[in-house]
């Protein structure tokens, strides 16, 4: 049987009433902030795996954290889901005159032309929607497309790619400097200016950070059963070995010789 955002509401307030779940009529609104963050992580992990039953189920726990916020809000006598909902379905046809209006937009360029100049008539600040907790590099990505929309960006690649290079002569002085506030301050303006330089050659720094890391994981998880398939371990190991048999892995040899 199919179930209605009705019985998920109903669902929420019963695990919140006093015959309810103990542990779900202790939360609060700062006390689910993480599950939010998680659900909603799971979420791109099963879009990145193309495994559309978990992503089903992903965001099912997610619209649960959403139905979950809500009902404390309306216990508190602030809003309810209801009122969620219509706030994004006025929203959405506000920033769609194009659609539901005589708007015109015939690309997805001028679309997003017409969105900016949208928020920009609700005074909105440039900068003041992020998020606080949108991860770094992200948010460094948001920041930079939204200095170029005002023309506020190098005219090429190269001139990003030399940004780079400045920030990292100036690391090096911080280094010398040995001044940790600085050295600290300067290692920042570098990761900014790297993706600076990464949007003007449409790469998205959040992916390839996240790709790299998954995987440096499956090298070293070569690397290492590599080694016990020898009858040793890490430990055993000084940095020079473990490094022949992680360059034999990255050439593809596998790493099992000597």
């Amino acid at each position: 049987m199919k179930r209605t955002l009705n019985d998920l509401i109903e669902l929420m307030a019963t695990l919140r009433s006093p015959n309810g779940c103990p542990w779900d009529r202790e939360q609060t609104h700062q006390s689910l902030k993480s599950y939010v963050v998680e659900e909603a992580y799971e979420v791109l992990d099963a879009i990145d795996r193309g495994d559309l039953d978990e992503l089903r189920e992903e965001l099912g726990d997610l619209l649960f954290q959403v139905v979950f916020q809500a009902q404390l809000a309306r216990e508190a006598g602030h809003f309810d889901l209801y009122d969620v909902i219509t706030s994004i379905h006025e929203k959405m046809v506000r920033r769609h005159p194009h659609v539901f209006g005589e708007g015109e937009a015939a690309t997805a360029a001028d679309v997003e032309v017409s969105w900016d100049a949208l928020k920009a008539a609700e005074g909105r600040d440039r900068f003041g929607h992020l998020p606080r907790h949108l991860p770094a590099l992200l948010k460094a990505l948001r920041i930079t497309e939204k200095a170029q929309k005002v023309g506020f960006d190098w005219p090429d690649a190269a001139g990003a790619r030399e940004k780079v290079t400045d920030e990292l002569a100036e690391l090096d002085a911080a280094l010398e400097s040995a001044d940790p506030a600085a050295l600290a301050d300067e290692f920042g303006d570098l990761l900014f200016s790297v993706v600076n330089w990464g949007r003007k050659l449409s790469l998205n720094p959040e992916d390839l950070l996240q790709h790299a890391c998954d995987k440096f994981i499956a090298r070293f998880r070569q690397m290492e059963a590599a080694i016990c398939a020898r009858g040793q371990s890490l430990d055993e190991l000084d940095l020079a070995e473990m490094d022949r048999v992680w360059d034999a892995i990255k050439r593809g040899a596998g790493g099992t010789d000597r």
